[in-house]
């Protein structure tokens, strides 16, 4: 296995294993709308191992870029590192976000239950095409949630959770709010998370809580709070890689430690210096923020090399 590891690491660095991309866009029809992505594919004699990327939380795109937050690429990159590498991906734009806007323009309509089944759609779409081989299931942030609960559906050959929480989203936004609200809009902010958890929207929100519990945007905090991503993560029964970096200021390495918990026989990288943007950052506040919107930055070499490895080793299960 540390024979394996060395020779990807080099092929990082080397293009030891470089194969000629094919670069396609690609559509999903749903009963709403059609569903816009990018296909890498390798060319090959031979069917290939195929990645589907699912993307973070809020209007996060296929490449891993958020208005909101910037344009990093770094979804966009990893598909990259994989195509390289002789696997095969395709990523998408969730319904509501960037080209499958028209699918689900209204985000009051938006669910975790519908972003599930467009993954299950998507994956039977890819399963279903002889160019391909094993489907694996790769969820950055929210999408590993996704990928737990869409893998059982679609009979994912493996499941890989990058930078994705253990903890129910509630609690994570308690956390994270509790770090940098005043004490009455703390107050505020846990009275309408409760609302949520419980299943209750709430039109009073102060304006500077709306960006997070705008009214549009609670029936799919809603749904999304109803679930367990420790308890989905358990209930897989193909092989799955938990992968978290050191540097992550919206996920913590005590995350990847406890979906490691629910699922023993998952692989665990920990990799030291990556952030939550996949590029090994500094825990500097400035300099985290700065590599969200800096798609130049190289991702994190160690990332490649883990996710290559549990491919390449699935050949051998």
């Amino acid at each position: 296995m540390m024979l394996r590891v060395l020779i990807l690491s080099l092929s990082l660095f080397t293009g030891f294993v470089q194969a000629t991309v094919l670069q396609r866009p690609v559509t999903l029809t749903t009963d709403n709308g059609e569903l816009f992505g990018s296909l890498l594919l390798p060319k090959s004699d031979n069917p290939v191992p195929v990645v589907l990327i699912l993307s973070g939380s809020g209007p996060t795109d296929r490449d891993g870029n958020n208005p909101d937050g910037g344009r990093n690429d770094s979804l966009k990159r990893l598909a990259w590192v994989l195509a390289k590498h002789n696997v095969a991906s395709v990523r998408f734009d969730k319904r509501g976000v960037a080209a499958s806007l028209a699918a689900t323009p209204d985000e009051r309509n938006l669910s975790v239950e519908a972003y599930v089944a467009d993954a299950v759609a998507w994956g039977q779409k890819l399963k279903a095409d002889p160019r391909f081989g094993p489907l694996i299931l790769l969820g950055h942030s929210e999408g590993a949630l996704i990928a737990s609960l869409a893998a059982p559906k679609v009979d994912a050959a493996a499941v890989i959770s990058l930078s994705g929480t253990a903890r129910p989203i509630d609690q994570v936004l308690r956390r994270q709010l509790a770090r940098s609200l005043p004490p009455p809009l703390m107050l505020r902010s846990n009275e309408l998370l409760d609302s949520l958890k419980a299943g209750h929207t709430d039109d009073n929100v102060p304006a500077p809580l709306q960006v997070i519990f705008r009214p549009s945007v609670q029936p799919y905090l809603i749904s999304l709070f109803r679930q367990d991503p420790a308890a989905a993560f358990a209930q897989l029964k193909m092989p799955a890689l938990i992968v978290q970096g050191s540097n992550d200021i919206q996920v913590q390495v005590d995350d990847a430690k406890l979906l490691k918990a629910a699922k023993p026989d998952a692989e665990l990288a920990l990799i030291e210096g990556m952030n939550h943007v996949l590029r090994i950052v500094p825990n500097d506040v400035k300099r985290q923020l700065a590599s969200y919107k800096d798609p130049n930055l190289p991702l994190a070499v160690e990332l490649g090399t883990r996710v290559l490895e549990f491919i390449d080793g699935l050949r051998t299960r």
